[in-house]
């Protein structure tokens, strides 16, 4: 009677939770509806308010009652799984906000610093036009997130304040977001215009030539290439936006879009730090050049209109003409350079002019560089007019002759150093800064000096070519017309010669064959006879093969020399479980375990469970195992290894070997039963074999690309699928490719059929993008889980996922897919279920394929998970999975429960793999692989699986009276440090 009352009242306080959640969203929301239903609306509210609060009242009287009667193992505020999931979500998307909102403040300091700069418009604009689709996409982040997690993220109305500060009138809106900006669907245009204004800032940022970051360009210019990878991927998921996958996936990426936001706000604020002052001084610096020189040319003007007055009226010679002309001209141009430098000043001040690259070279070059050039004009022809005025108004020939002099070298130096600057800036803008100029006038001077050596040897050569050629000519007139015979019998005579073959002869290759065959060594298909290896070790093969075949045979003889004396094979390990004592079990969590499990199979599995032991360790192999399974039938099991060979082992009581099989083309890294048990794969890195149960080879099949995974067809004994890259081709035992199946840019790590053979499943991660790119170094590569109609040849689905998917495995009766991932991801159970297809107008009776995460099985500590995980169980009710450290996790299929947690052993090596005995749970019966070779077998008593949880507790020799206190679900925690047995 007391667990009933608990249920109860746990029932009740639930009941008040939920009650008063929904009150405070009911008084928190907004009316919606029309004033004519105003009234009833507020009475209907005020109704349920008071029965909350009488709810609330005897839930507080009901607690402070279940005090004394809960037990006080059980936590009422220890979080569940979903619970954690929500708390994790609202975590994750919580800190993207706040890095946003940092990005945000710092965008806003720039646009502060900017304002003193010259040219800032540009700067500013794209400023406010990256906040405000930052603000956008915070939007769409928090509606996907509050979608996924409602109860800790509250949804944003779409009235948003946007503060308009690149403007000279600053003023704060309330601007309704459009409809299509807050459609799930937009995702992808908004992260590509997120992409397009992030390359705008950047370009304004590097209109700025004083001061250049290659920390910021670096990081904008990493996220802009994420950024439209995400959204050409996101484009292949149009209409599943509000799919919880996608959504699911969508939110993952917060954490990789917020890296990228924290990097480009630490380079922003250093940005703001250090390179805003120096584009302040370099333009104040630029500034104050130009104001030095209108302050000269306004000077040089006053001097030359002085000047002007002792010659402009002289007008009767041509010297008196051209001094006036010239001074004249110096008057203008020194005027126009003074003008044009305070055009110049007036410009690069402005705020609102126009970036470099919108602006025509000849209005660049008139601003920039008529000044100067107006003001060397005008000192120029002053000098000109000088020199002729003194000739003009007959000046002493000492006078004239010094200020000719003096105006030439003058006049020569300005136009060198004019040209000495405008040669520098040609060699800097054609070398970008690699040679000076020094270097480029001695490149150019070597360069014309060995062109002319080149030239004269040239001339050289030709003419004593054509007279070696003319000395020739001259020789061969004078000899005599019986040249020809004497080179003729000089050739009879060397046919007289005996000759002499070198070296021995050469084999006619034309008798040899390419044998390329798929035959098995003798050892491999008779492990028991030593004929055929006496007939292998009279060919020639190479020295590695050699010895690994020679290991074989030693192995081979040792294991008959065993069976003849009649010695068991290995030592059977004697569990040390004690029955009567609950030290040896591990006890699952009371929060991981739901009140139902006190009733149904789940009662009778749950103990059960806790007596999985070691039995038995199987040390045949010298690396580490790579992959186990067990037969359908569950008479054999079959191991694969790094040290070439793999191991057929017939179950008992005292495991025993039944073949051994030798592999000399590589490592082996998967061995697949057939459906039947009567034949068994065994996949290499470049091939697969086919063996029989008995461990003969009956084909080895050479594949000319990598294969990473192989699968038989159902209910088929000939024929299985092998993955290869991209492609999925399906083979039958002797080796014939019958189909194949193209899965376009997905790298295949594995592949699962459906039971009726109509659909293929297939999980990796992408190649490339559609639109042809690839993240950076820093990003994950995008994978997915694809659906393919293998009659039709098309894709049903495509699943986008985050993390590193590793494999992918069916249940017996279809419907539920596992996933398995890399390192500390939890194992994944999705839902696959056939809906109406949509697209297809002229089959109402059409069906495709949906995916729908059904479960995320959460161990009870972080653990690094290695190998795939498994379905276990008879009808596949469990999920199995086995950690690095040696501890294994079995949950319930269907709710994620947590049955059973094994710490970790004191095994010699870390586990690498694990598989379960599907052909019965009487006892059940589990292997591990280790690093060191060992095969670990796990197994539990036999008892009655028709008992309840009391027989089955009596049975372990536990009475009425210590079933409570021992209740794997009710029972303490363990203590931290306890070992599972003593052996």
């Amino acid at each position: 009677m007391i667990i009933p009352t608990w249920i109860q009242r746990i029932g009740v306080v639930h009941a008040a939770r939920s009650f008063r959640d929904a009150a405070s969203s009911i008084s928190g929301a907004p009316n919606s509806y029309p004033r004519g239903e105003a009234y009833g609306d507020s009475r209907r509210n005020q109704a349920i308010i008071s029965l909350l609060n009488i709810l609330n009242e005897f839930s507080n009287e009901s607690s402070l009652d279940s005090d004394t009667i809960l037990p006080p193992t059980l936590e009422d505020d220890d979080p569940t799984v979903d619970e954690k999931l929500q708390i994790a979500g609202s975590e994750s998307f919580n800190k993207l906000e706040r890095r946003i909102e940092n990005l945000d403040k710092e965008l806003r300091n720039f646009a502060n610093a900017a304002r003193q700069l010259g040219s800032s418009i540009g700067i500013l604009s794209s400023s406010f036009r990256l906040r405000e689709r930052l603000a956008k996409l915070l939007f769409l982040f928090r509606e996907n997130a509050a979608t996924l997690f409602p109860r800790k993220i509250s949804r944003q109305p779409r009235e948003a304040p946007i503060v308009h500060q690149w403007t000279e009138q600053r003023r704060t809106e309330k601007q309704m977001f459009p409809k299509a900006h807050t459609d799930p669907e937009s995702f992808p245009d908004q992260i590509a215009g997120f992409a397009e204004d992030v390359v705008t800032f950047l370009n304004c940022l590097n209109e700025f030539p004083e001061f250049t970051d290659e920390a910021v360009n670096t990081s904008m210019r990493t996220f802009e290439c994420d950024l439209k990878y995400w959204a050409s991927c996101l484009q292949e998921y149009k209409g599943q936006f509000r799919y919880p996958a996608v959504q699911r996936y969508i939110h993952d990426l917060t954490s990789e879009i917020g890296e990228h936001i924290d990097i480009i706000t630490v380079n922003l604020s250093m940005f703001i730090e250090i390179g805003v002052p120096t584009i302040r001084f370099a333009q104040q610096h630029a500034a104050s050049n130009l104001l030095n020189l209108s302050t000269v040319a306004t000077f040089f003007s006053v001097v030359t209109a002085s000047t002007l007055q002792f010659s402009y009226q002289l007008t009767d010679g041509v010297l008196e003409t051209s001094v006036n002309a010239f001074w004249f001209s110096s008057l203008v141009f020194s005027i126009a350079a003074a003008v044009n430098s305070l055009l110049g000043l007036t410009w690069k001040q402005a705020v609102y002019r126009s970036p470099g690259h919108k602006v025509p070279w000849w209005v660049l070059i008139w601003i920039k560089r008529s000044p100067l050039v107006f003001l060397v004009m005008s000192v120029a022809c002053f000098s000109v007019g000088l020199m002729l005025f003194t000739y003009a108004t007959k000046q002493g020939f000492v006078t004239s002759t010094i200020t000719t002099v003096f105006t030439v070298v003058t006049s020569f130096g300005l136009a060198v150093v004019s040209a000495w600057f405008v040669s520098e800036r040609r060699v800097f803008v054609r070398y970008h800064g690699q040679i000076w100029l020094d270097d480029a006038i001695n490149e150019a001077i070597n360069e014309v000096i060995h062109r002319v050596l080149r030239f004269s040897l040239v001339v050289a050569m030709r003419d004593v070519i054509r007279w070696c050629l003319f000395a020739i000519s001259g020789l061969l007139r004078r000899v005599p017309l019986k040249f020809p015979d004497m080179i003729t019998r000089i050739g009879h005579r060397d046919r007289t010669l005996p000759t002499m073959q070198e070296g021995p002869p050469m084999d006619d290759l034309s008798h040899r064959r390419d044998i390329s065959t798929s035959a098995c060594s003798a050892f491999t298909e008779h492990p028991t006879s030593m004929k055929g290896l006496a007939s292998e070790d009279s060919k020639p093969s190479h020295p590695a093969i050699a010895r690994q075949r020679f290991r074989g045979a030693v192995r081979s003889i040792i294991v008959m020399q065993q069976q003849k004396a009649g010695r068991p094979m290995m030592p059977q390990r004697i569990p040390s479980f004690d029955w009567n004592s609950a030290v040896g079990m591990s006890p699952t969590r009371p929060s991981s375990v739901d009140l139902d499990a006190i009733r149904g199979p789940r009662a009778t599995l749950i103990p059960k469970l806790k007596t999985l032991e070691p039995v038995q360790d199987l040390s045949v192999h010298t690396a580490l195992v790579r992959h186990l399974q067990f037969s359908p039938s569950g008479k054999y099991l079959a191991t694969s290894s790094w040290d070439r060979s793999s191991v057929i082992f017939r179950v008992e009581d005292a495991f025993s070997i039944h073949a051994i099989l030798v592999h000399v083309g590589g490592f082996i890294g998967q061995v697949a039963w057939s459906d039947s048990g009567a034949l068994l794969l065994t996949r290499l890195p470049r091939g697969i074999k086919v063996w029989t149960e008995d461990g003969f080879c009956k084909r080895t099949i050479e594949r000319p690309h990598s294969v990473s995974s192989v699968v038989w067809l159902p209910a088929n004994e000939t024929q299985f699928l092998s993955v290869e890259g991209s492609r999925v081709l399906k083979l039958d035992i002797k080796g014939r490719v019958l189909d194949s199946y193209h899965f376009g840019g997905i790298q295949l790590h594995n592949v699962a059929v459906t039971p009726d053979g109509q659909r293929l499943l297939g999980v990796g991660p992408l190649l490339a993008a559609p639109n042809g790119m690839h993240p950076s170094r820093t990003t994950r590569v995008e994978k997915c889980i694809v659906v393919l109609n293998m009659e039709t040849r098309t894709f049903e689905n495509q699943t986008p996922v985050f993390n590193d998917v590793r494999d992918i495995t069916m249940s017996k009766r279809g419907g539920n897919v596992l996933i398995s991932f890399e390192h500390k991801t939890h194992p994944q159970l999705w839902k696959m279920e056939l809906v109406r297809d949509t697209k297809d107008r002229e089959n109402p009776y059409a069906q495709t394929a949906r995916l729908i995460l059904r479960h995320t099985y959460e161990p009870t500590v972080r653990v690094d998970f290695v190998g795939p995980s498994y379905f276990g169980g008879v009808d596949d009710q469990l999920v199995l999975c086995a950690g690095k450290a040696g501890d294994i996790h079995i949950w319930e299929r269907d709710t994620a429960i947590l049955l059973h947690y094994i710490r970790p052993q004191a095994f010699g090596g870390d586990l690498t793999c694990v598989a379960w005995n599907h052909s019965t749970d009487d006892p059940c019966m589990l292997a591990t692989g280790s690093h060191d070779g060992t095969v670990h077998i796990w197994r539990t008593p036999m008892w009655d699986c028709s008992s309840d949880g009391g027989s089955y507790l009596e049975h372990a020799g536990m009475s009425g009276a210590d079933q409570h206190t021992s209740s794997p679900i009710l029972g303490p925690p363990p203590v931290p440090g306890s070992s599972r047995g003593h052996r």
